[in-house]
C-alpha cells in the first residue's frame, strides 16, 4: 500500500509504530551496555610535576592538639618573602575501568587512602555493577570490621566519588543532574584563610581584599591555644576584634581551632568574642567530646560547628541527638562519600541544621550542594591557598568568580589531566 492511500488514522500508526520500535531499540542498546558495565579494572595513577611558588609566605600554622607540648609548638610566626621559586608536586588520581568501555576518574586522593583501595577493595569491588552505586557502597562498608571510620572509609569514600564520575559519564550528565537536578545558578562559597598570616597587618589586607573579590563569608584559623598561654588568647580575640572592625557587620566571620583547644579554653575565648558576633567556631576540642560541644552550645551565643572529621550518618545523628551543633561540616572525601554525604544531609535536614562540607576538595561537594535544598546545603568552601596547587594538574580546575562556583556542564566530575603540566607518571600497586 502507498503512503498516499494511507488515511490520517493509519498515518499516525505508521509513525507511532517506527517512533515505539526506535525507542525500544534505543532501549535495548541502554539495557545491554548497562549489563555488561561490569567494573574491569582500578588504576591508582601518581602524576608528578613542578610548579611556581613563592617563598616565605602563606606558612602561618594553625593551633593543633600536639601544642600542649613545648616542644611540638611553633615559634610565632611572621612572613618572610623570599621570591618565586619552583617546587615539585605530585598527585594520585583513581580510575574505574569497566567492561562496557565507560571508566570513572576521581582525585586528588591521599595515599595512605590508595593503599587500601589497592589492598582491601580493589580485590573486592572487581567483577561488580558499576551502575548499582547503593548496593556497592553497602557492600563495601559491610566488608570490614573498620569500615565505620577513619582511612577505611576513606578509601571508600574515593571509589564511591569515582563511581558517582563514572555514572554520569554514562549518561552523558554531570553527577548533580543525577542528583536531582540544580537547585541553583551556582554555588556560593566561603574564603576559607588556612596559611595567611596572623600579624594584624597582613589581616587587615587580607580581609579587605577578600572582601573586594565578593566573599561575603570568611573563615579565619586560630594561630594559638592553651599551650601559648594569656598571649595567645590576647592574639586569638585579637584576630576577631581586627576582623570586625576591618570589615564591618557585612561580612560573617568564622572561626576554626582544628581541636587544639579544650572546653574552658573554648568558652573562655567565645565569651570575650561573642560582642563580635562570629557566625560560627569550630572544631574547639576533639571529635569524640561529643558532651563538651553540646556543652558549648549552651554555654555561648556563638553557633557551634564541625564534622570534617565526622564517619557516617550514625557519628552525625549522634551529635544532633545530643544538641550538640548548629552546623554539620562533613566532607565527601572522608564521611563516605556523596552517596554518604546524601544521607547524612536527609539526617542533619531533620533537625533543622545545614550542613556545609568541609573543603579538603571541591568536586564531590559542589555537586551534592548544587543539587541539594539552599535550607539544608547554603554554602561550600574554598581553602583558598590549598586550592591554588591542589588541582595543578587538571585542566578547568573549579575556580570561583565573585565568590561563586559556576555549576559544571561536562559529564561526571569532569576531570581532566593536563599533559602540558605532567612531567611523569606512573602506576601504582602494592603487593
Amino acid at each position: 500500500m502507498s503512503f498516499t492511500k494511507l488515511n490520517r488514522r493509519q498515518l499516525f500508526g505508521v509513525a507511532a509504530g517506527a517512533l515505539a520500535a526506535s525507542a525500544a531499540s534505543i532501549a535495548q542498546a541502554q539495557q545491554d551496555r548497562s549489563a555488561s558495565l561490569k567494573i574491569t579494572a582500578i588504576e591508582l595513577t601518581e602524576v608528578r610535576g613542578f610548579r611556581e611558588v613563592q617563598a616565605g609566605v602563606h606558612g602561618q600554622q594553625q593551633v593543633n592538639p600536639l601544642d600542649v607540648y613545648d616542644e611540638l609548638r611553633p615559634p610565632v610566626y611572621a612572613e618572610k618573602p623570599g621570591g618565586k621559586k619552583t617546587a615539585p608536586i605530585k598527585a594520585i588520581y583513581l580510575r574505574i575501568r569497566t567492561s562496557g568501555g565507560v571508566d570513572g576518574f576521581y582525585g586528588p586522593i591521599d595515599r595512605e587512602v590508595a593503599i587500601v583501595v589497592w589492598e582491601q577493595l580493589r580485590p573486592f569491588i572487581l567483577g561488580k555493577d558499576a551502575l548499582a552505586g547503593e548496593t556497592l557502597w553497602d557492600e563495601m562498608y559491610r566488608s570490614n570490621r573498620h569500615s565505620r571510620g577513619g582511612i577505611f572509609l576513606m578509601a571508600i569514600s574515593a571509589v564511591d566519588n569515582t563511581i558517582w564520575d563514572l555514572r554520569g559519564r554514562f549518561y552523558g550528565v554531570p553527577v548533580y543532574r543525577l542528583l536531582g537536578g540544580p537547585t541553583r545558578a551556582s554555588v556560593e562559597v566561603y574564603a576559607s584563610c588556612l596559611g595567611f598570616s596572623l600579624e594584624p597587618a597582613a589581616i587587615r589586607t587580607r580581609c579587605l581584599s577578600l572582601q573586594k573579590e565578593g566573599y561575603r563569608y570568611q573563615k579565619w584559623f586560630m594561630g594559638y591555644g592553651p599551650g601559648s598561654g594569656p598571649e595567645g588568647m590576647r592574639r586569638n580575640v585579637q584576630l576577631v576584634q581586627i576582623l570586625r572592625e576591618t570589615l564591618g557587620d557585612d561580612t560573617e566571620l568564622m572561626f576554626d581551632s582544628f581541636s587544639g583547644w579544650d572546653l574552658g579554653y573554648a568558652l573562655e575565648w567565645a565569651h570575650q568574642v561573642e560582642k563580635y558576633r562570629p557566625r560560627w567556631m569550630e572544631e574547639s576540642t576533639h571529635p569524640e567530646k561529643i558532651e563538651s560541644f553540646a556543652t558549648m552550645r549552651r554555654s555561648t551565643t556563638i553557633p557551634i560547628a564541625s564534622g570534617e572529621h565526622f564517619y557516617g550518618r550514625w557519628e552525625v545523628e549522634r551529635y544532633l541527638q545530643a544538641g550538640a551543633l548548629s552546623v554539620v561540616q562533613a566532607d565527601p572525601e572522608w564521611c563516605g562519600g556523596i552517596t554518604e554525604l546524601l544521607k547524612i544531609g536527609t539526617v542533619a535536614s531533620l533537625h533543622d541544621v545545614p550542613v556545609i562540607p568541609h573543603g579538603h576538595s571541591i568536586h564531590a561537594a559542589l555537586h551534592v550542594i548544587a543539587s541539594q535544598s539552599p535550607m539544608t546545603f547554603p554554602l561550600g568552601e574554598y581553602l583558598i591557598n590549598k586550592m591554588s596547587s591542589y588541582y595543578h594538574f587538571q585542566k578547568n580546575a573549579p575556580f570561583p568568580e565573585k565568590a561563586h562556583l559556576a555549576l559544571p556542564t561536562a559529564p561526571g566530575f569532569g576531570i581532566e589531566l593536563d599533559p602540558a603540566k605532567v612531567q611523569s607518571q606512573a602506576q601504582l600497586k602494592w603487593d
